[in-house]
């Protein structure tokens, strides 16, 4: 991690694909920031039923108080005023409000950590990721291992039949592949 001063917000984006270690990366910054005595606050989309209603959690299982949000304005009307550390899971589950939103809490001086598919299912960019990526002022890419090859793997394969893009899943749902072995969705 870069330091900043304390009155200069900042983004930080963690994308990957799905068992690349992104929720987990979003938890140790998480657990840094209150190890420095900071005041964090951690969100996650309601949708996010997987494993917690009130905790993002890994693949690994590890696990950080949050709160769950419907929206991305929600962030704001749950914030607290001495937050001085946001951090959003699944950002991808938040629509393109989310942009504004970060780049509000960053201008008020707030460190903002978000973590979210970069990728869907058909290996297309997945909104609003992109837009944050452009915004950010530090970015972290996160590989998963291709279940094919082992190779290093940036897309998320789905495994069950859906055309839906937004498909809440882990395991058996999907799995990551490297741009060789990953085999788009016939449209």
């Amino acid at each position: 991690m870069k330091t900043i001063d304390k009155e200069t917000g900042w983004i930080e984006v963690i994308c990957g694909s799905m068992f690349s270690g992104k929720s987990e990366e979003l938890i140790r910054r998480l657990r840094r920031a209150k190890i420095a005595k900071q005041k964090v606050q951690a969100f996650k989309p309601r949708i996010d039923t997987r494993h917690s209603a009130n905790q993002i959690v890994s693949h690994s299982d590890q696990r950080i108080e949050s709160e769950s949000v419907d929206s991305a304005q929600e962030i704001l009307e749950k914030l607290r005023p001495d937050t001085q550390v946001v951090g959003i899971d699944e950002a991808q589950f938040l629509g393109m409000e989310l942009v504004d939103i970060c780049d509000q809490l960053a201008n008020e001086g707030r460190r903002v950590i978000v973590a979210g598919l970069d990728q869907d299912y058909r290996g297309k960019p997945f909104e609003p990721i992109p837009q944050l990526l452009a915004i950010a002022e530090d970015i972290t890419k996160t590989l998963a291992v291709c279940m094919v090859c082992g190779r290093p793997a940036n897309k998320s394969q789905r495994l069950v039949e859906s055309k839906e893009r937004v498909l809440v899943g882990a395991e058996g749902a999907y799995e990551p592949r490297c741009r060789r072995c990953f085999v788009p969705p016939q449209e």
